[in-house]
């Protein structure tokens, strides 16, 4: 591997991915509280945990931030579609993938998925000692689903191809997950019910079971769209100027560091960059230091790669919410300016935040990739 004219050794690489991972932890746990502090407002809330008291107040519903949110929301997804459109059908199905039968493995993870949402949507009088827990096992059963039907069609799929950085994928969702978790005490958009017995241990091991299948479940969708799809990478040439990025990535590493103080000041105006700043930051840091991983990986697979973790994320998403609304222990938004129209208890506008979110999973899932 070659950067700024250097060879790197994997140790290296190692050593910057660490650096990278410190930073970026520092920046999104230490910058929002900092701005608390300098608003002079009392920290006891934000340490709380199982986090339980309400205490930002948000405000109503706003039209013209709905409608802007909404435009937003529809260009992005006009962008996909066209992406994916552009390059639809571009890889070739093989013969051998009409001969190819549903593995034994799929049927067991379609039982488990079955299964595990007749629980969770029903109130068994038996199960209701395990009524919180079914959550896991649904998500894991999805997983394995689309793992193989991706096998079916392909012959290849993370869960078997990929096994190794399959399992490394869950428990760095889990932690992936807990950063949004810490920055959404901060706005607190959304809160949990049918936690309220819970100590924070138990807390800790079922929230972090439930996070972990975060990004499994995306990158195993991202690699399903493009097997229905059959999209094929398609190269980019991008030449990047080295001190033109290390001087942007500054700026928006200052930016982003800037937002995050003031997250804690100006819920109602900044919750949006709950799920950007991470992003932003981590993109800044590895500019700084080279090249962003997201470079890279356009070079190599194209726009198709950034439509297509979108659009894995929304997919997910609407699972996400669809399982969520009859669930016993569930999420509850509360989003301030476009809370309005909801679809399950998500209102239709915080969908479109799932279109950036895809791309956070897949930066994250490059930077273990590459490690």
């Amino acid at each position: 591997m070659f950067c700024t004219g250097f060879f790197v050794s994997p140790n290296q690489k190692m050593q910057t991915r660490l650096k990278q991972i410190l930073m970026l932890s520092l920046l999104l746990l230490g910058l929002p509280l900092l701005g608390v502090m300098l608003n002079d407002m009392p920290l006891a809330p934000y340490f709380e945990f199982p986090p339980r008291t309400r205490h930002v107040i948000h405000a109503g519903f706003s039209w013209p931030i709905f409608i802007l949110t909404a435009a937003v929301g529809v260009l992005l997804m006009v962008g996909i579609i066209w992406i994916i459109r552009r390059d639809l059908g571009l890889r070739r199905l093989s013969q051998a993938k009409t001969s190819r039968h549903w593995p034994w493995w799929g049927w067991l993870g379609l039982l488990v998925l079955i299964v595990s949402w007749i629980l969770a949507w029903n109130r068994f009088p038996w199960f209701a000692p395990w009524q919180w827990a079914t959550f896991t096992p649904l998500w894991l059963g999805y997983i394995v689903v689309i793992n193989a039907w991706t096998w079916r069609r392909d012959g290849k799929c993370l869960l078997i191809n990929q096994r190794r950085y399959f399992l490394m994928l869950f428990p760095l969702s889990a932690l992936f997950w807990w950063y949004f978790e810490y920055l959404n005490r901060f706005v607190q958009n959304w809160y949990y019910i049918g936690v309220d017995d819970f100590g924070p241990l138990r807390y800790t091991l079922n929230a972090s079971l439930s996070f972990s299948t975060v990004l499994p479940a995306v990158l195993s969708t991202q690699q399903w769209l493009a097997s229905v799809l059959r999209i094929a990478s398609r190269p980019l040439t991008l030449t990047v100027d080295r001190k033109s990025l290390r001087r942007l990535s500054w700026v928006t590493l200052l930016a982003s560091s800037g937002v995050l103080v003031l997250l804690g000041i100006w819920p109602n105006l900044l919750f949006p960059f709950l799920w950007f700043a991470p992003l932003l930051v981590l993109l800044a840091l590895q500019g700084i230091d080279g090249e962003p991983d997201l470079i890279t990986a356009l070079r190599a697979h194209g726009w198709q790669l950034i439509a297509l973790s979108s659009l894995a994320a929304l997919q997910c998403g609407f699972f996400w919410e669809m399982w969520n609304y009859y669930s016993a222990t569930k999420w509850i938004y509360t989003v301030p300016l476009v809370h309005h129209f909801q679809v399950f208890e998500m209102p239709v506008a915080g969908y479109a935040g799932y279109l950036p979110f895809g791309i956070e999973c897949l930066v994250i899932a490059l930077l273990l990739r590459r490690s």
